[in-house]
Formats: C-alpha cells, structure tokens, sequence
C-alpha cells in the first residue's frame, strides 16, 4: 500500500489524529505499507501548523519526496503547490505501477483530480 499525504492529512498527523497516526504506524511497522510526504505540501503543512515538517521528517516510516524537475514541471502547471506535488506524487511509477492514494482530510478538493484519496474523516 503506498499512500502519499497532502497537507491536510500532514497537519491532522501533527495535531495526534488517531487516522493519520495509524497510517504512519503500519508504514514503519508493517512491510507493504509505504508512506510519502511531498515537499511542497510538507512546507504548506508546516505554514498551517508550525513544527509540523520537523515532527514528520523525523519518523522512520516516511519518506520526504524531493521536487525533482518532473514534480516541479508538473507543479508549475497547478495552482497550488502543495496540491500538485501530491498529485505528482500519487501518479504512477515503475517502483508504485499503480499509483498511490492521497489520505486527506479535504476530500471534495480533489473531486475530479485522476487520484484514488483515502478520506481521513471519522
């Protein structure tokens, strides 16, 4: 399971969401289970609440996604950063052929974007 985080599901795993810290506990504790933080929606999650970036870059289980020039071509073409660089990163890939899925908990902001969202809201 390969699951990317936007900046809304970064910030509700800095405030203790009971979800969200699920998800971070079977991707260091689980083998199949893959959690990735983009680094744009990583420096929006950080302005949202600060001390988030270092809190998330902290955990084993997470892997920080750079802005390589495929992400920052794709994000130069969205209107927001932190949401692009999630999509980008949700696409699929050699390593990921199936994509992953965005967890979020602003699930209407991606209605119609082609990525698969895990809905943190209870």
């Amino acid at each position: 399971m390969h699951i990317v985080l936007d900046e809304t599901a970064m910030v509700a795993a800095g405030q203790g969401d009971v979800l969200a810290s699920r998800l971070i506990h079977r991707a260091h504790a689980e083998a199949g289970w893959f959690l990735y933080a983009p680094s744009c929606a990583l420096v929006e999650a950080d302005r949202a609440r600060p001390g988030t970036a270092e809190h998330l870059a902290a955990l084993p289980g997470l892997t920080i996604l750079d802005l390589d020039l495929p992400a920052a071509l794709a994000v130069a073409r969205q209107e927001t950063w932190a949401a692009a660089h999630s999509q980008y990163a949700a696409q699929p890939t050699p390593d990921r052929p199936e994509g992953a899925v965005v967890a979020t908990t602003s699930p209407k902001r991606w209605e119609g974007a082609p990525v698969r969202i895990l809905d943190l809201n209870p």
